[in-house]
């Protein structure tokens, strides 16, 4: 992750990921109550160097191999909160592994990486309260390593331009950089 967004994770900073619950996003049902994830899917995150890390992601089985996202990635890439997924059990992994994406939800995914943590008042909680007034949410799997939801009626743009002002250490997660810029990957 470099200034601007252009580079991912340098692979030191890759880690398992145990997983955070999401619960101010769950979808109320019929008589209110919140619908809990029930499952985990794995993501094999590929490193450089042809070695991959492990990340699990909460999620809601809906059924023939198939799970809707209930936390956003720290590490995978292309999937955001939401997103209906196909992930058979793997007997070797000891969990649903991801494949594909079945749908996507409109939801895209930043990460924010801090070098002082975001504490009340200080100047990564200023930028965060900002990414939250333009419509932002967020699940921290640190307080200085933020992933960032950007909901479908939040220009992705404003997001950019925004942590650009900010001069943040973020990238793009999903869509990634190379979705997004082709050209310059």
């Amino acid at each position: 992750m470099s200034k601007g967004a252009r580079n991912p994770l340098p692979c030191a900073r890759r880690r398992v990921f145990v997983g955070l619950c999401r619960s101010y996003h769950w979808t109320p049902c019929i008589m209110n109550e919140p619908i809990k994830p029930n499952a985990k899917v794995l993501f094999r995150v590929p490193n450089q160097d042809g070695t991959a890390e492990v990340e699990t992601l909460w999620a809601t089985s809906l059924g023939d191999d198939k799970y809707k996202l209930d936390n956003s990635p720290f590490y995978a890439y292309s999937v955001s909160w939401q997103d209906v997924v196909y992930a058979p059990f793997n007997t070797e992994e000891g969990f649903p592994t991801f494949e594909r994406v079945l749908s996507k939800s409109g939801n895209r995914t930043i990460r924010v990486l801090f070098e002082s943590s975001v504490e009340a008042g200080n100047e990564s909680d200023q930028m965060m309260k900002g990414l939250v007034a333009l419509g932002c949410d967020y699940e921290g799997a640190s307080t200085q390593y933020i992933s960032v939801n950007i909901p479908p009626d939040v220009k992705l743009e404003s997001v950019r331009q925004y942590l650009i002002r900010c001069n943040a250490t973020w990238e793009h997660a999903d869509p990634s950089y190379a979705e997004l810029f082709p050209d310059d990957a």
